[in-house]
């Protein structure tokens, strides 16, 4: 008989823990969902993220009347010219006025020694009584016809001839008093006091007239249908001022335009003739001119700034109730005072326009518009003055 020996069990192992088969596919679960998870957030970072709002400076569209105008560069001139000269022979004894003084017509500028021809007019006067008295004695004579009629018409010619001599006599001594024709400014004296002079001699002084004062300038050919076209208007004015500023600008009337070009140059002269009390202007001191042709009623204005330009033409920003942007294009016309610019056509009175930050937008775009600050005159010449002295 076979005795079949006892199985030994085998001992479990202490080192490694026992997994159940449910851990694994939780496991599995868990995972998946992490895997989900991070695949909606990157779906939701690849979602274009929203546009930020663009700070701006904006200006409302103003209407007013402004001119239309050509600027040129012209030179002032003296409204009279006077060359004070002597009529008659004579050493000059007296000088009764200032080099550079303003003088009144009338004043007294030079004496020329009046002796001889007061002798000459004394002497005129006595020959005159006498021929009247001897034109009496004829008339009696004739009266009663003792006398020829010849006789009577010597009388009569030689009374007219002693009184034309007095009249003459009589000019001569006034002209020894040599005194100013106009109002203006006397310029440096030619001769002093003992100098003989006559109507051969060079010219004593000479006056210009400063009030009003002529501007000249001329006007390039191509401008010329624009100027016939409002030329004999009454808004065409001339408006002159220092390019540095130092007088306030004044406004005269057009006084002439030549009827020619001038040939090399293609240009034609005009002249304007301006109020000037003060004597700020003076003869061929050179000046801004603004032609103004006429005045343009309830033009659209806007910061000059505003307007931009690409390949399809001017345009400007135009701000809308929801504070995004259109793009619009516009037809500029002439810059006015202020910094501002004509819009001919392309804006309506009363939209808003951006007017700095157009760089970084585009149609649609969402802005933030804060009101632009104009800047005045004197702030952009202190601004520009350390970079450039133009």
């Amino acid at each position: 008989m076979v005795v079949k020996a006892p199985k030994v069990a085998k001992p479990r192992r202490t080192g490694k823990q026992f997994i159940p088969r449910w851990a694994y596919v939780l496991f599995a679960v868990l995972a998946v969902l992490v895997l989900l998870r991070t695949f909606q957030r990157g779906v939701g970072t690849l979602k274009p993220a929203q546009a930020p709002v663009r700070p701006v400076t904006v200006a409302k569209v103003v209407t007013k009347d402004v001119p239309l105008y050509l600027d040129e560069i012209g030179a002032c001139a003296a409204y009279e010219t006077v060359q004070v000269q002597a009529q008659v022979n004579g050493v000059i004894i007296g000088r009764h006025f200032q080099d550079g003084s303003d003088a009144k017509k009338g004043d007294l500028l030079f004496t020329i020694d009046p002796r001889p021809f007061q002798a000459a007019l004394d002497q005129a006067k006595a020959q005159a009584e006498l021929d009247q008295v001897t034109l009496k004695r004829q008339e009696d004579l004739r009266a009663r016809k003792v006398i020829s009629q010849q006789d009577y018409d010597t009388a009569v010619a030689n009374a007219q001839k002693s009184q034309a001599a007095t009249e003459a006599a009589q000019v001569n001594l006034d002209w020894c008093y040599i005194k100013s024709p106009i109002n203006g400014r006397v310029g440096l004296r030619n001769v002093d006091v003992g100098n003989l002079v006559g109507p051969s001699t060079p010219s004593l002084v000479t006056i210009q007239g400063l009030d009003p004062i002529y501007t000249d300038f001329t006007v390039a050919e191509n401008d010329l249908p624009l100027v016939r076209k409002y030329l004999g208007g009454s808004n065409v004015k001339v408006q002159i001022h220092l390019a540095d500023g130092s007088i306030t600008p004044r406004t005269g009337d057009l006084y002439f335009i030549d009827n020619a070009v001038q040939p090399g140059s293609g240009t034609v002269k005009a002249r304007g003739v301006t109020p000037n009390p003060d004597r700020a202007l003076w003869p061929s001191e050179f000046v801004r001119v603004r032609f103004i042709l006429d005045m343009l009623k309830n033009a659209t204005l806007v910061p000059a700034q505003a307007v931009q330009v690409s390949q399809s033409g001017p345009f400007v920003f135009v701000v809308k109730p929801d504070n995004t942007v259109d793009l619009r294009p516009v037809k500029p016309g002439q810059r006015q005072e202020g910094d501002l610019t004509v819009i001919e056509s392309g804006l309506k009175p009363d939209e808003t326009v951006v007017v700095t930050g157009q760089l970084a937008l585009a149609p649609g775009a969402k802005v933030a518009p804060q009101p632009h600050v104009a800047q005045s005159p004197s702030n952009s010449l202190e601004s520009a003055a350390p970079k450039s002295s133009m």
